[in-house]
């Protein structure tokens, strides 16, 4: 563990947080396809092999991005509304959180298994699902079908040609599309 080097001085202690606040600038600098832990290494002046002391493995770093990306769209307030307007506002603190990183959206995707902030992020949107009136397995099935569309819709947004739209015909499209997921919800709750 020890001191890492940093153009000939010793640099603060290597640990878990400045490695995850490098690995969010080099995700932010080049994309998750150029994301490399040799890069990240060099970038910190160590091997390696030293950041395996904090993170096992490349999929676990990227597993604590995708928690750092969970926990900015769980912190989101939400609006004293009802049930549809408190859905909404969860599903574009999600899309918000994951276009604030690059390929954040592709980061969460690709999470090998949710960590406490993943899971508060989902705890919360079922909770307002079970507020509303759905039983437990429905809730849960409904918020999987809302994430599902907003990371779908993120992914999108970042890795293809949403991008040459502008910014308010992308939140538009998105608005709509949840506006979709709720009125097909809606149903279920007012049974």
């Amino acid at each position: 563990m020890g001191r890492r080097r940093n153009k000939g001085r010793f640099a603060m202690p290597l640990d878990r947080a400045v490695v995850l606040k490098a690995a969010l600038e080099q995700l932010d600098e080049v994309g998750l396809d150029e994301f490399s832990t040799r890069k990240l290494a060099a970038a910190l002046g160590v091997r390696v092999g030293a950041l395996y002391w904090h993170y096992p493995s490349k999929q676990a770093l990227l597993d604590a991005i995708a928690e750092h990306i969970a926990a900015d769209a769980a912190a989101a307030p939400l609006p004293d509304g009802d049930w549809a307007e408190r859905l909404a506002a969860i599903a574009r603190a999600h899309r918000d959180a994951m276009l604030a990183r690059t390929d954040g959206a592709r980061v969460i995707a690709c999470m090998s298994a949710p960590g406490p902030m993943a899971r508060a992020f989902f705890e919360r949107l079922v909770g307002v699902l079970r507020e509303a009136g759905l039983d437990a397995e429905a809730a849960a099935s409904a918020g999987d079908v809302l994430t599902s569309y907003v990371n779908g819709f993120t992914v999108e947004e970042q890795a293809r040609g949403l991008r040459r739209r502008s910014t308010a015909e992308r939140d538009r499209l998105f608005a709509f599309g949840v506006s979709v997921v709720i009125a097909g919800l809606r149903p279920l709750v007012e049974d």
